[in-house]
């Protein structure tokens, strides 16, 4: 659960830190003061989209810092290198030029990944859920998550995939003749285009050193004869091998007066070796080095045939070699089209076959949980004082599609006598709020998230159904950790931990402060909720018996 919320220059809010309790917790303020701040940076820590509107004036980043208890050990932590802890840490900064620096446990994290754990801690509910329940196309997800039908969506899906790309073979080698026939001649030219060159794999790059060293050959010849005299010697003068070698024997007799010149004896000769063999190698290369400018024209005659093939077929001959492979590959292909083509629609009727008993089996997994859904939310919804409602799953039919081969809408009568019609056409702001809370509470059941948020999902309740909710909300937080942003004296008067939002004026800057209520503030917010600022003995109490039950 969310144990503690730590706020930092998030708007108006300077400074807050936020204790919540297991059970209902509950925030009230008037509007304007701050609620949907706290709201904000609780779904920064969770992952969500954060902006730098949302720093303070004259601060140069925001901070949220939350803990949470009793944290199950999910794989992501293991699975992003992240220490696990049971009373786990989440901070983010939110800085002026755009950046989120991100810590679980002190460990840094990217903000997709935050909201992957974030996901599994918390599910906020507000009043923009209506969108999401009044869009018929988020409808089949509802159902697939109360019916658990992840591991048959993924099977289906992987089934589902084969056929497409099965199909997609066919079509791309379902031709007619005359294009057939263009496609083979053309693949025919460039394969003996290519094979009448018989290159070989490096050949190119081979080719363009020789000619390097024929067009300098005269430069290489003369470096080459002057390296070897300078190593051997010439009419004038003794070469390094010749001085090195008499430098050797004399050292080696001066080596028999005196240990001295032992270490320096055996380091002269290696030097010598050394260079013996550099002269040896030179004379070789010297006496290897030819060249013609036969040899040149015939080198930059291959080298021009394979530059027209790099202009059509690839960068180098390995790339031109393969290309020729996969065109023989693709004439084979289409040469034995008929006889390939028989085998794929073969195995398109099988994978038909397969996917549709998986949406068969995906569709009875729906059907039947369509029906225990519908009948675990007129339950919730009877005791949110709306027993008259109806509800239902509407399917219809459809081809394969990547979530199956049905749709689904939810259709309801909100009062007796009225037939089912689409549940957007038919719910008042009241009963939306009402039907959207049933709905929560009974997808709620299906998961492990420890902590609810409701986010002003009263709007539009009063009388006797806002004591049901509250009531619901009640039920709801025996189970879990339930936060409520409400205006509603029915809810907050049964939390078990109620805070104040409150906002003033100093020195020219707002400020909002989080506090938490006794009884006795308790009772005052109560009585400001119900009769507004002129708090009377009437409305304390009122909100006095509220709190009594």
């Amino acid at each position: 659960m969310l144990s503690l919320l730590h706020i930092e220059n998030i708007a108006v809010i300077e400074q807050a830190d936020i204790s919540f309790d297991s059970g209902f917790n509950v925030l009230t303020g008037e509007t304007g003061a701050g609620k949907s701040i706290v709201i904000d940076a609780i779904s920064a820590i969770l992952g969500e989209r954060a902006y730098r509107d949302m720093i303070r004036t004259g601060a140069d980043k925001a901070s949220v810092r939350a803990v949470f208890t009793g944290v199950p050990e999910y794989p992501w932590f293991q699975e992003n290198g992240v220490p696990f802890d049971p009373e786990t840490m989440i901070q983010r900064d939110i800085y002026l030029d755009g950046r989120n620096v991100c810590r679980v446990n002190g460990a840094l994290v990217t903000v997709s990944i935050l909201r992957q754990l974030g996901i599994q801690l918390i599910n906020i509910h507000g009043q923009h859920d209506s969108a999401s329940l009044f869009d018929e196309s988020n409808h089949l997800t509802y159902l697939d998550d109360f019916a658990d039908n992840q591991a048959i969506r993924d099977d289906y899906l992987a089934k589902y995939q084969a056929v497409i790309s099965l199909r997609q073979e066919i079509r791309r080698m379902t031709m007619d003749e005359s294009e057939k026939l263009r496609r083979m001649e053309m693949l025919r030219y460039q394969i003996g285009e290519i094979t009448k060159a018989e290159l070989t794999a490096g050949e190119d790059e081979a080719l363009e050193e020789r000619r390097k060293i024929l067009q300098n050959a005269e430069k290489i010849a003369d470096g080459m004869n002057a390296a070897a005299d300078c190593l051997y010697g010439g009419e004038d003068s003794d070469g390094a091998a010749s001085l090195l070698s008499q430098a050797q024997r004399e050292l080696s007799r001066l080596s028999r007066f005196t240990d001295a010149y032992v270490s320096l004896q055996e380091k002269l000769t290696d030097l010598m070796y050394q260079v013996q063999d550099v002269s040896e190698e030179v004379l070789r290369l010297k006496d290897d080095l030819s060249y013609s400018d036969k040899e040149l024209d015939s080198i930059e005659s291959r080298l021009d045939v394979i530059h027209r093939l790099r202009k059509k077929y690839g960068a180098n001959c390995e790339e031109i070699l393969a290309y020729c492979e996969n065109a023989q590959k693709e004439l084979d292909e289409i040469e034995f089209a008929d006889d390939h083509l028989k085998k794929l629609e073969k195995k398109l009727v099988d994978a038909e076959a397969a996917t549709w008993e998986k949406a068969n089996q995906l569709r009875n997994s729906r059907q039947a949980a369509a029906i225990s859904m519908s009948k675990e939310i007129l339950s919730e919804l009877s005791q949110l004082d709306m027993p008259k409602v109806q509800f239902s799953c509407e399917f219809t039919e459809s081809e394969l599609t990547p979530s199956g081969a049905d749709s689904v809408a939810f259709f309801m009568s909100a009062n007796a006598g009225e037939s089912l019609k689409p549940l957007s056409k038919v719910a008042s702001g009241g009963e939306l709020a009402r039907i959207m809370l049933a709905m929560k509470n009974v997808l709620a059941q299906q998961d492990k998230v420890g902590t609810l948020i409701f986010d002003e999902v009263d709007t539009g309740v009063s009388g006797r159904a806002a004591q049901k909710v509250a009531q619901k909300l009640k039920s709801v937080a025996k189970n879990k950790q339930v936060l409520c942003v409400t205006h509603l004296p029915q809810i907050a008067a049964l939390s078990d931990t109620h805070m104040l939002i409150a906002k003033s004026e100093h020195s020219g800057r707002t400020y909002t402060t989080v506090t938490p209520l006794d009884h006795r503030g308790r009772m005052e917010e109560l009585a400001r909720i119900i009769g507004g600022a002129n708090i009377t003995e009437t409305t304390l109490k009122s909100a006095e018996e509220m709190l009594q039950g």
